[in-house]
């Protein structure tokens, strides 16, 4: 027998895989990973495969199609006011996971030690351990899940390498704001500390709030890996594919790794993004698209026990159960999705330390319809 030591021993299937295959099992409405059940825009459809027909089937360049890095250039330019040199600053990636991993494996070795917010996004603390990074926690605060800058203080030492931050906030929905990004400049200058900076879903802000991205601060800019993903852009999860933005020397780092990860990126889907993003609208709009959606659930919940919190961006509100029952949120989640057909996710899977207070996380990037046949079997919970 081959005896295999485990780099990653605490580490078993995904909530995400484990609700999504409840909900399979049981006919269940998948309000739990995060996907819409919509397609996305016939036009990238027939782009892609103009693309395709015409022969663009092979290796894309390492970094991508430049074509899209220059279209992605001059969006941020317009949104953030900030620019990236198109062929040295931008890297097409294999989806914003992919590029969270590759950013972490091109600056941490073992021993250093990596700022997290719990609750957050499950791939950074494995993509840490397997760097040989040791993971530091900050909790957001309760209800708000905002950032207390000097709890952030008191987990600094020399030995801090990295910040992870994310907003708009997976799980919470919670944005930064303008303080929070001159807190973080105030932290990290005199520093050698790296900045990566999640922000796949900075499309997907609501309340007339705008996206809030470190690449607009000269100081934040320097030492940051800014994360962002045409999955979630454009309701194609699926295809696998986001980018990242840094400065030319972590770029050079950045592109190490990913060339022996992925090495390159579906070559007909970049042709036909570079096509697509030439229409602004496809994605100014987005806001206000989803906006629509968590305004129609958020009011359709309230035929229901739950307690919802606000939801200031991405595609996700959290709930409080307190007055349906005492169990804990993975129990609970998987009698919701059981005995009432609706499947979500626990919030205390994104704890480090599995801190249950009885919130969990639904996903509303869906049809109406859906929405709606969801509503009816949660309401029916006494």
């Amino acid at each position: 027998m081959i005896n295999v030591l485990s780099k990653l021993p605490n580490v078993s299937n995904s909530i995400f895989s484990t609700m999504t295959a409840l909900a399979n099992e049981h006919g269940a409405i998948n309000l739990s990973q995060g996907f819409p059940d919509f397609d996305c825009s016939p036009k990238l459809i027939d782009l892609t495969q103009t693309y395709m027909k015409k022969g663009l089937n092979q290796y894309a360049p390492m970094p991508g199609v430049l074509q899209l890095r220059e279209k992605i250039a001059e969006m941020v330019e317009k949104q953030q006011h900030a620019i990236y040199h198109p062929d040295k600053e931008i890297t097409i990636t294999a989806g914003a996971t992919q590029a969270i991993f590759t950013a972490i494996a091109s600056i941490i070795r073992p021993d250093d030690e990596v700022i997290c917010f719990d609750p957050c996004y499950d791939s950074y603390a494995p993509a840490i351990d397997l760097c040989g990074g040791m993971v530091k926690t900050v909790s957001l605060l309760p209800n708000s899940f905002n950032i207390n800058w000097d709890d952030v203080k008191k987990v600094f030492s020399h030995k801090t390498k990295l910040i992870i931050i994310n907003t708009p906030h997976n799980p919470t929905s919670a944005t930064l704001t303008d303080a929070d990004m001159k807190q973080l400049i105030k932290l990290t200058q005199g520093t050698d500390i790296f900045i990566i900076s999640d922000e796949v879903y900075d499309k997907v802000v609501f309340d007339g709030k705008k996206h809030i991205s470190v690449a607009s601060y000269p100081e934040l800019r320097e030492r940051s890996f800014v994360i962002s993903s045409f999955g979630k852009m454009f309701h194609i999860t699926g295809w696998k594919i986001g980018y990242c933005l840094a400065p030319e020397k972590l770029t050079v780092e950045f592109r190490k790794v990913h060339q022996y990860l992925v090495f390159s990126v579906n070559t007909p889907v970049q042709y036909a993004l570079a096509d697509f993003l030439m229409d602004e609208s496809e994605y100014l709009l987005l806001s206000k698209f989803f906006q629509e959606k968590r305004d129609f659930f958020v009011n359709a919940l309230r035929s229901t026990p739950f307690e919802i919190l606000p939801a200031s961006g991405s595609y996700f509100l959290l709930a409080n159960y307190d007055k349906i029952s005492d169990k804990g949120d993975l129990d609970f989640t998987k009698e919701l999705t059981v005995n009432y057909g609706v499947a979500t996710i626990p919030l205390s899977v994104f704890y480090k330390n599995r801190l249950d207070r009885h919130y969990i996380r639904f996903c509303f990037a869906k049809k109406h319809e859906t929405l709606e046949k969801a509503v009816e079997n949660l309401a029916r919970i006494k």
